[in-house]
């Protein structure tokens, strides 16, 4: 993407593109009328970066929304930064590749800018299965072959820890642009942050807000909430720019178009 036109800092990834260091998550926003609203909100708060999944099942409409909105807002393809993810149904030689370019014409566009392969696992195996380790190399040398052509202008990993990554560095020499994991002050992911930084690794964090099993928690963390009091900040502000000031690139989600905001202004 250009990061001229993004008001976020951006970080140089591995494959020499560069990513945002504040996107939008898309995780269980769905329908065309709720996607629409979410996304010109955002890019009216000055995102320039989105993140889907085949999972979320929210591709189609992701992109029917960024082609009608992008130039009511003087942007081209290249002004933004699209991530999506292969979904774990879909492990596996040619099967990714085949998933990747569905992903790319439900998103009406000719290339991704970040390719993740979300989990390490796969749908139906269970995780000590020696299966898992061949089908996400399988996977990886499909997503190499589809940089090469152009396809998708990066590629990384979510859900992995450090020996999945070595697998795939250690068979192909190719290492991840980019390890998207939950990651907040409540699941400090220190080693793995440690391990990215060594290896040129962008880390990005999801569920920074927390999940549903502790987002009361971390929202109502009383550290958090004093440090937001003293910076005139939300607990959710705060909790962002604790991980963008390290560098971390964050994916805060919401259907609430004031959140959408708030969060974009850290």
């Amino acid at each position: 993407m250009s990061s001229q036109v993004c008001k976020y800092p951006v970080i140089a990834l591995n494959s020499n593109t560069f990513i945002p260091l504040v996107g939008l998550g898309t995780f269980k926003i769905k329908g065309r009328a709720l996607i629409y609203r979410c996304l010109q909100v955002a890019l009216e708060s000055g995102y320039r970066s989105f993140d889907t999944a085949s999972v979320y099942k929210n591709e189609s409409d992701i992109g029917e929304a960024l082609k009608e909105l992008l130039p009511e807002h003087g942007l081209q393809r290249k002004d933004v930064f699209i991530t999506s993810k292969l979904g774990p149904a879909n492990q596996g030689k040619d099967k990714c590749r085949a998933a990747c370019l569905e992903s790319i014409q439900r998103l009406q566009c000719d290339y991704l800018d970040l390719y993740l392969i979300h989990w390490p696992g796969t749908q139906g195996k269970k995780p000590e299965e020696p299966v898992n380790k061949e089908l996400r190399l399988q996977s990886w040398q499909d997503m190499i072959q589809l940089h090469k052509e152009g396809k998708v202008k990066a590629i990384g990993v979510s859900n992995f820890l450090q020996h999945h990554i070595e697998d795939i560095i250690l068979e192909t020499s190719v290492v991840p642009a980019v390890l998207q994991i939950e990651h907040h002050p409540h699941l400090v992911q220190d080693n793995l942050i440690s391990y990215c930084k060594e290896k040129g690794i962008h880390f990005q964090a999801y569920s920074s807000l927390g999940t549903s099993v502790v987002e009361n928690k971390l929202l109502s963390d009383e550290t958090i909430k004093d440090i937001a009091k003293i910076h005139s900040k939300t607990t959710a502000q705060i909790l962002l720019k604790w991980a963008v000031q390290q560098n971390i690139g964050v994916i805060p989600k919401s259907t609430n178009t004031d959140h959408i905001r708030e969060h974009g202004h850290i």
